[in-house]
């Protein structure tokens, strides 16, 4: 029996809402207190069981690629101060038996396009996708969560949250009827509809488990909104052949991805980090009561 054991970060995008912080630097390089949003998400991936990390990157996207890699003189220099703890912890940010791959994605033609730049990667097995500015924390990590859903239903797994019915023009909707606790079966997908039009108000937010079947629709449809290859569309297409589930996760988003979702991830994550929490929660208490 195939598990998910592959995961692709599409990380081509080109981070507009947080320019300029994002000029020169990738959006999933910024941190959320000492930790890069990629980092998060790889994290994610290990903890369901994935080795196989496939980024889809683009131009000025190499940051992404030297920050798993081995920094030999951050290394030596580290050794030679004696800071060993620190040292440790570079070396030993991801597993060993950790592979990642990147891919290069020519042109900004959809989140679809980026995912089909995988293909020769994913070969014929089952795959994760994850967007890295979607931050999601929940006590067993989405993606695991997923993964076992996978694992029992053997198809495809959208990660889903209910959203307010002004929000629906930002994400994929889907019209799905419950079948288990947290599980919905999927009758039908759409790109950002207007509020007025959404099927529902069930979002997909960031996280998806996909049969390798996939893309042979992503191959076949055409343009969609924004003039992109669109996922949705792609799923959408896949639905006539195959069963597709929308797990509602047990957990809570931050859109990293927004000014406001970014600082409530720092904020939330900042209080709970075990070298300045304390402090920074004691701060934070402070300034509330004056």
């Amino acid at each position: 029996m195939t598990r998910v054991r592959k995961a692709v970060f599409p990380v081509a995008g080109m981070g507009t809402r947080f320019l300029p912080a994002t000029k020169a630097s990738p959006k999933e390089m910024l941190p959320i207190v000492d930790k890069p949003l990629i980092q998060y998400a790889v994290e994610e991936a290990v903890a369901a069981g994935i080795t196989d990390m496939i980024f889809v990157t683009g131009r000025s996207k190499r940051a992404i690629e030297d920050h798993f890699d081995k920094a030999y003189e951050l290394e030596s220099e580290l050794e030679a101060r004696g800071k060993t703890e620190m040292l440790e912890f570079v070396r030993n940010m991801i597993p060993r038996d950790i592979n990642c791959i990147y891919i290069r994605q020519q042109e900004a033609l959809g989140l679809g396009h980026a995912v089909l730049c995988a293909k020769p990667v994913i070969g014929d097995e089952p795959f994760a996708v994850i967007l890295a500015d979607d931050l999601l924390d929940g006590d067993t990590p989405v993606m695991k969560q997923m993964s076992d859903v996978y694992d029992y239903y053997r198809c495809s797994v959208l990660g889903v949250q209910d959203v307010p019915r002004a929000d629906t023009r930002s994400y994929g909707i889907v019209d799905a009827r419950k079948v288990a606790d947290r599980l919905e079966q999927v009758n039908a997908i759409v790109e950002k509809p207007k509020p007025e039009e959404a099927p529902s108000t069930l979002a997909v937010v960031g996280r998806y488990i996909l049969t390798p079947r996939i893309f042979e629709h992503l191959e076949k449809i055409k343009p969609g909104a924004g003039g992109e290859i669109q996922l949705t569309d792609g799923i959408a297409s896949l639905l006539s052949e195959e069963q597709v589930l929308a797990h509602r996760y047990d957990g809570v988003r931050y859109d990293c991805g927004s000014k406001l979702g970014y600082l409530q991830a720092t904020v939330v994550f900042g209080q709970r980090h075990p070298e300045v929490g304390g402090d920074f929660t004691a701060y934070l208490n402070k300034n509330r009561e004056t």
